[in-house]
């Protein structure tokens, strides 16, 4: 596998255009994680989903590699499935840290992968990484866009120098 700077615009076309498929999905995740934590997460417009994927591609340097863990996932197809079963795991915890950033939203990406996973479920036709990807791209964009209470002010654990 080849990738060049069209084949990443490529990609980023083609997580455009899955964008209803995986805000459904994104915001069904917030929704039961909302559910199991006790508190309301707001949900992610279409609109906001598509400006962070901007966002993330406009990184060059994440973005080539989105867009092979995209890619991967999009052509990986095991026969019966089972036996791929780690290796699209895999790619779509990494794919879902990357999209979420450093330390420690790749970590709650990486979970939220696979809570992502149990509610996607690919047609018979599809390939078998396609629904740990739908997986991997709502875990990694729940993570990063704001929505969280938790995450919306200062971290009480900042420390400032100057007022030490």
């Amino acid at each position: 596998m080849e990738f060049t700077a069209d084949r990443v615009v490529a990609e980023y076309e083609w997580i455009h255009q899955r964008t209803p498929v995986t805000v459904s999905l994104l915001n069904e995740t917030r929704e039961y994680l909302g559910r199991q934590f006790d508190t309301v997460v707001d949900l992610v417009t279409q609109e906001a989903y598509r400006r962070e994927v901007d966002r993330v591609f406009a990184d060059g340097e994440v973005g080539v590699n989105v867009a092979a863990y995209v890619g991967l996932l999009r052509d990986l197809d095991v026969a019966d499935d089972y036996p791929g079963f780690v290796v699209d795991e895999v790619l779509g915890r990494e794919l879902a840290a990357t999209i979420a950033g450093g330390q420690p939203l790749s970590v709650l990406a990486q979970a939220t992968f696979h809570i992502a996973d149990v509610h996607t479920h690919g047609a018979g036709d599809d390939a078998a990484g396609l629904d740990d990807l739908d997986a991997a791209l709502a875990a990694g964009f729940q993570t990063r866009l704001p929505g969280w209470d938790w995450r919306a002010g200062e971290s009480p654990f900042a420390v400032d120098p100057d007022e030490l």
